[in-house]
């Protein structure tokens, strides 16, 4: 893991807690349709998007988006080539701007992103879970410490939506 970004917490919600006699409990069920928030929909929310669809059923429905519009980031279309992914959205968006905001299950990945959907699910049924990601954008240095940064953030969301979903 990069230095910078060590010591991130697991996520709230990633993966269930063991029951009292050590037994593992029942997955969860898989939800129809997955939102994943972030800041500005230019990073983790994208490449979240991305991971989720490769590894996801193809009938769970998986959008991303951000509390505010930002731009491309070319560092995760790096970040997903390696893994032979491209972006499933080019243009950054909003919540405001989906084509359809019902969702089984909102993840956030900023608290920005947490409050909002808060916010937006207190009077419905939307399970909201929180795994707190970091911003590679904060890490600063040569190209390969950037890429790093970027590919601690993939990894690190393609562990978490495996051990969420199975």
């Amino acid at each position: 893991m990069c230095a910078a970004l060590a010591g991130v917490s697991e996520p709230v919600g990633a993966e269930p807690d063991k029951l009292p006699d050590g037994q593992e409990p029942a997955k969860r069920s898989m939800p129809g349709a997955v939102l994943f928030i972030c800041g500005m929909n230019s990073i983790r929310s994208p490449i979240a998007e991305t991971l989720a669809r490769s590894l996801l059923p193809p009938r769970v429905y998986v959008a991303s988006a951000g509390v505010e519009k930002g731009d491309p980031d070319p560092f995760v279309d790096a970040v997903l080539e390696e893994l032979g992914l491209k972006r499933i959205s080019l243009h950054p968006r909003t919540f405001e701007e989906l084509e359809d905001d019902y969702f089984d299950l909102i993840i956030t990945l900023s608290p920005k992103a947490h409050h909002m959907a808060l916010e937006l699910t207190r009077t419905t049924s939307v399970n909201v879970e929180y795994w707190p990601t970091p911003d590679p954008t904060l890490v600063r240095g040569r190209r390969d410490q950037i890429m790093e940064a970027y590919r601690d953030v993939r990894d690190n969301l393609k562990h978490h939506i495996q051990a969420r979903f199975g």
